[in-house]
């Protein structure tokens, strides 16, 4: 893709400390947008910042780390007010931000730990969502691209609840696609398959596991955040104008 393909635009993405955050972050950065990132621990995002434009040569001040719990709604409303005091616009949200703190069985989880992954993952995309959209439909432009899974379509054996939430997720960007089309504002979503990060350590490190999920893939190996980049930087591009409720997968042929 062209790197003056977003040259000038203001890209928020969230859950950006690390992984696919990270990578998409920085390609974005690479292509001349100016970016924001997120992430809940200030220490750690000062320097993913520093980093990121260092290696995309974009000047410091065009990555803009604000620290932001995105299933605490006040920390979300603070961060869009700190964008706007910087930025006279939202062009794209990619909102990847997402946790899992239990692995097992889903009849085994706690109602604590479900309604953690509830607050970041669904909740959390939603309150994200909301207020980047309603800049956007103010603006009459703009895009959403939802991080989900394809654990949406085919849960993934001790991931149960984080699961449910990607398929949360699948049925919000459809939700949201219908509502804003008419405004100018297209929402779309990447399902990625296994790609390594230290959120799936577990399923990687996990001999058996990782057996079984790889058998199923055609290309037969799980996938880096790098190889996620492409459909999100497409589905925020020109290229996509006119693509909207889409859901497109990333994963190594699994769901062919």
């Amino acid at each position: 893709m062209d790197g003056a393909t977003f040259a000038g635009r203001k890209v928020l993405v969230t859950g950006a400390s690390r992984g696919i955050g990270r990578a998409v972050a920085e390609a974005f950065a690479s292509a001349g947008a100016d970016v924001a990132i997120t992430g809940r621990k200030p220490e750690t995002l000062a320097p993913v910042a520093a980093e990121i434009a260092k290696n995309s040569g974009a000047a410091g001040q065009r990555v803009l780390p604000i620290a932001c719990h995105q299933g605490h709604e006040d920390e979300v409303e603070r961060l869009f007010a700190q964008l706007g005091g910087q930025w006279d616009r939202i062009d794209v949200a990619v909102i990847n931000a997402a946790t899992n703190p239990v692995f097992g069985p889903l009849a085994d989880i706690e109602k604590s730990a479900w309604d953690k992954v509830i607050e970041v993952n669904l909740t959390g995309a939603f309150l994200t969502a909301r207020a980047a959209v309603r800049r956007m439909a103010e603006q009459k432009s703009g895009t959403i691209v939802f991080i989900s899974s394809i654990a949406a379509f085919d849960p993934v054996p001790g991931l149960g609840a984080y699961s449910v939430t990607k398929a949360g997720i699948v049925a919000m960007t459809k939700a949201f696609a219908k509502e804003l089309a008419p405004r100018g504002v297209r929402v779309n979503a990447v399902a990625p398959g296994l790609i390594e990060t230290q959120f799936s350590r577990r399923l990687i490190d996990t001999k058996a596991i990782h057996d079984q999920l790889v058998a199923a893939i055609p290309l037969g190996r799980h996938g880096q955040p790098e190889e996620v980049v492409g459909a999100v930087l497409f589905l925020a591009s020109d290229a996509a104008s006119y693509v909207t409720g889409q859901v497109l997968v990333v994963d190594g042929g699994s769901r062919m």
